[in-house]
């Protein structure tokens, strides 16, 4: 999933690959990767406001572990945009397909999964 860490934080390195995309796709790159950096603090955000904010659930530790799901997700978004930002930018210099990723849709069913854990345990709650 994550390739080799010095082309996140070495743009000389890029650069030496390939030849310059257009502007306007690097530029558009960039803003998929924002969009999914803010996926990721929303998901963080999420995993900190159950921590301090959600009453204590019926299920022993639920909302902690609600939390700590949310935190890890978070974390695992944003190292993902990362590597998804650097992969489709060497992509891009060797004019080669853009890499392909099953992430987003992962990521949409476990979002998914969590929502109904959540709706069963609300109902629980308000009708046990």
């Amino acid at each position: 999933m994550i390739g080799d860490l010095r082309q996140w934080f070495d743009p000389e390195r890029a650069e030496r690959v390939g030849e310059p995309p257009d502007y306007r796709f690097s530029l558009a790159n960039e803003r998929t990767f924002l969009a999914w950096i803010r996926t990721g603090l929303a998901l963080i955000a999420g995993g900190l406001a159950c921590a301090q904010f959600l009453p204590p659930l019926p299920i022993a530790h639920l909302r902690e572990g609600i939390a700590v799901a949310l935190l890890v997700l978070g974390g695992l978004v944003a190292l993902r945009a990362v590597d998804h930002w650097a992969r489709t930018e060497r992509a891009m210099r060797l004019k080669q397909d853009l890499p392909r990723s099953r992430f987003p849709a992962v990521l949409a069913i476990v979002v998914a999964a969590g929502a109904v854990i959540l709706v069963i345990t609300v109902l629980s709650r308000a009708f046990g």
